[in-house]
């Protein structure tokens, strides 16, 4: 409030502050980090508790008029909590994901802000926050289990998202007592972001799907019908799909529901259950015959991009962890590093090129390389 007014500040602004509380909160524990002379990403949170609309705030002060109430006159009631449903990878390191919304079906029981839709894409030159979900409780523990409620329903495909993190976040106990810090995450990471497994009942949704494919094309005789009809017995339908780099027999079992996944464009089906979205791939084995032959000499991009620095040129020996480029994608940089020991065959981009996920930066020297 003193520095705003040192400075003759009048209009939306949001000062943040950062607080060293392992011995208590105390005066000489909070420093100033930067004051920003707009609206924040979490203005909802506010105005839910507050019961004020920020926005129409702020075009009014820009239209010359007063503000329409004053600090005494605002009063904080019940709880708010917001979460931001971004396309990334939790699993990987929290790395942005790139890629088309080919379903995007948010809850319709809490706030939702967002600026993109169903078939909208995802590109590396933007934040990649989807949207955001406000739930307001009158308690805490209410606030965080409405929202875990509304990001159960969430129907997310074509890109890696955060939403089972989030869900993961606002139901763990000391997040709900708000035992929480700067070092949260990185103390909860396994509990956050479990290992993935991917349930039985959603690679028969998988099969089912499949199944549906062929049974849609237009071929309504007995013959041609995929219900494990045979004389003596019925058996379920088997496909084959590829889990954990392993080929898994499943049983479309028939009452298994396929309504939860879709068909995806890499080709791949996202079957979306309790705000997870777990992406199976049929087996192909004529892609399983080219990984066989994948070559490993190389560093390729994790994600769509620009190479901001090269580190290292053709003939070059380095070292295990050693930089060898940095890549620019959403507002952040990524710096890819050797797996090991090794000496640089060739480079394949150059600083200031723009690059799609997966192109080769650099390839190594191999002793038996035609």
């Amino acid at each position: 409030m003193k520095a705003a007014k040192a400075v003759n500040y009048v209009g939306a602004g949001t000062v943040e502050f950062i607080a060293n509380a392992s011995a208590g909160l105390k005066r000489d524990r909070i420093w100033f980090m930067e004051m920003n002379t707009r609206l924040q990403v979490e203005h909802p949170v506010t105005e839910m508790i507050a019961g004020v609309d920020l926005v129409e705030w702020q075009l009014r002060v820009a239209a010359g008029e007063r503000l329409p109430k004053t600090q005494d006159e605002l009063h904080i009631d019940g709880h708010a909590i917001e979460a931001r449903l971004y396309a990334e990878d939790p699993g990987n390191g929290f790395l942005p994901s790139t890629g088309r919304l080919e379903r995007l079906r948010l809850s319709d029981d809490v706030r939702v802000d967002t600026g993109v839709r169903e078939g909208d894409v995802v590109t590396p030159f933007y934040d990649p926050m989807i949207a955001k979900l406000i739930a307001y409780g009158k308690t805490r523990e209410g606030a965080a289990k409405k929202l875990a409620d509304a990001l159960a329903q969430s129907e997310i495909a074509g890109v890696r998202t955060n939403n089972a993190f989030l869900m993961c976040t606002v139901g763990h106990p000391a997040f709900i007592r708000a035992d929480i810090d700067t070092g949260f995450i990185d103390r909860h990471i396994g509990e956050l972001v479990p290992a993935p497994t991917i349930p039985y009942r959603c690679l028969q949704a998988a099969a089912r799907l499949v199944l549906s494919e062929y049974d849609g094309a237009g071929l309504s005789d007995p013959w041609s019908a995929h219900d494990g009809f045979r004389l003596g017995a019925r058996t379920p339908p088997r496909l084959e799909f590829v889990v954990d780099g392993k080929r898994v027999l499943v049983e479309a079992a028939e009452g298994a529901d396929g309504s939860n996944a879709i068909r995806v464009s890499s080709g791949a089906i996202a079957v979306m259950e309790h705000g997870e979205t777990f992406v199976v791939h049929p087996y192909d084995p004529f892609a399983a015959a080219d990984a066989a032959g994948a070559a490993t000499d190389r560093i390729v991009t994790p994600m769509p991009g620009k190479v901001i620095q090269l580190l290292v040129k053709e003939g070059d020996k380095v070292k295990r962890g050693q930089p060898l480029a940095v890549l620019e994608a959403m507002k952040m940089e990524h710096t890819l590093s050797a797996p090991a020991d090794e000496t640089v065959q060739s480079v394949g981009v150059s600083a200031g090129d723009q690059v799609a996920e997966g192109a080769v930066v650099v390839r190594f020297v191999r002793e038996n390389a035609a």
